[in-house]
């Protein structure tokens, strides 16, 4: 990397918190001012929806696969220095792993260590997904919040995840009231005090003001290390069932990739209701001929949103597929297949698995763990 210095943003949170649509807004806010950014993906699988997606915005995108960032730290360094030498980004931007914490003491502190004054820590911000966090942090919800929810590891991680943040941001303003969100912000200050809470919607904008303000301070964030459970973080990560995979659509009459997007997850969540197995995130990414749509689904129990649309019909089209839930990976694969049958023979579309990968991930084992923060410079 080379001597001068570069802004470095992590944005975590749960699947499905709305990390990615984060981080193409802040990028499309930093490339407005004139800056040029690099972006880094990570994700247990390739075929990831999130590269995709954000490359289909113009952005440059690397990706690191096969285990999260703490695990994959070199792996992420090398992404970093080609991002460097290709774009010359001002700033970076990452997300990691939906389903990770512990990324002070294994992702940011040794990235300190390593590039020093040339990375310049922001605060971590960690999105908070009101959907299944409600559920976890109390059992007072607003009549709004469908059911649903995870096991106690699971609901473990989800607190470390808020516990090591620097500034916590509940994402969703747009689908709450005023008064559901001002309990929700007076919830979270109670059980975590020393943390700011900003009320933000990464789909319309509302409350980025503040947090890019937030942006723009220098200090020593990126330190909250945590005692975290390694067993208990496993057995959460490990409840959940993770899919990836490509399928390729043909058609002798030209389709809505809109319309195959929504009811392809329709058809995943109804399936998936049969044995009760939560959903963190499912979404779809389809790359037409000209064009492209997107369309995501948060929890067993909400509505698929369209993400992009795209309005011109197409004969051909690869689809990209992620699912993570709290069933298993052959649950999942099942799911998929029973889905892709009902949408094609409904839509007159020949639909054909071409990548694939079901997996439950292993037990997370860091690069580095720093068990104190380094020096400032």
């Amino acid at each position: 990397m080379s001597d001068r210095s570069v802004r470095f943003i992590l944005v975590g949170g749960f699947l499905g918190a709305g990390k990615t649509t984060t981080l193409a807004r802040l990028a499309r806010h930093f490339i407005g001012q004139g800056r040029t950014v690099g972006i880094v993906t990570n994700d247990q699988a390739g075929n990831l929806v999130d590269t995709q997606l954000l490359r289909e915005q113009g952005f440059p995108v690397n990706e690191v696969t096969g285990a999260c960032f703490c695990c994959q730290f070199d792996e992420l360094a090398r992404q970093l220095e080609d991002l460097e030498q290709r774009v010359h980004p001002d700033v970076f931007l990452a997300e990691p792993v939906g389903s990770c914490v512990d990324l002070a003491a294994t992702v940011l502190q040794p990235l300190l260590h390593r590039y020093g004054r040339r990375l310049r820590i922001a605060p971590y911000a960690v999105l908070f997904k009101p959907v299944h966090g409600l559920r976890i942090l109390g059992s007072d919800t607003p009549a709004s919040v469908p059911p649903g929810g995870f096991s106690p590891q699971a609901a473990y991680i989800f607190r470390k995840q808020l516990e090591e943040a620097d500034v916590i941001l509940v994402n969703r303003a747009d689908e709450y009231s005023r008064q559901e969100l001002q309990a929700l912000q007076e919830r979270i200050s109670q059980q975590y005090p020393e943390t700011p809470v900003l009320i933000v919607s990464a789909k319309t904008g509302q409350g980025f003001a503040e947090y890019l303000e937030l942006l723009t301070q220098e200090g020593n964030f990126g330190r909250r290390l945590l005692e975290v459970d390694y067993d208990l973080y496993a057995a959460g990560e490990a409840e959940l069932g993770w899919l990836n995979s490509t399928v390729e659509l043909q058609a002798d009459v030209p389709f809505s990739l809109d319309d195959w997007s929504v009811r392809l997850l329709q058809a995943i969540r109804e399936e998936l209701a049969q044995g009760a197995g939560e959903i963190a995130h499912a979404k779809v990414i389809c790359l037409g001929e000209l064009g492209f749509a997107s369309a995501n689904l948060v929890a067993s129990a909400s509505r698929v949103e369209l993400g992009i649309s795209c309005r011109v019909p197409t004969r051909r089209a690869a689809c990209i597929v992620n699912l993570r839930a709290a069933a298993s990976p052959e649950s999942l694969e099942h799911a998929l297949d029973v889905a892709l049958r009902h949408c094609a023979h409904g839509m007159g579309i020949q639909a054909t698995l071409t990548a694939h990968r079901a997996l439950r991930p292993g037990r997370p084992q860091p690069t580095y763990r720093y068990r104190t923060p380094v020096a400032s410079a």
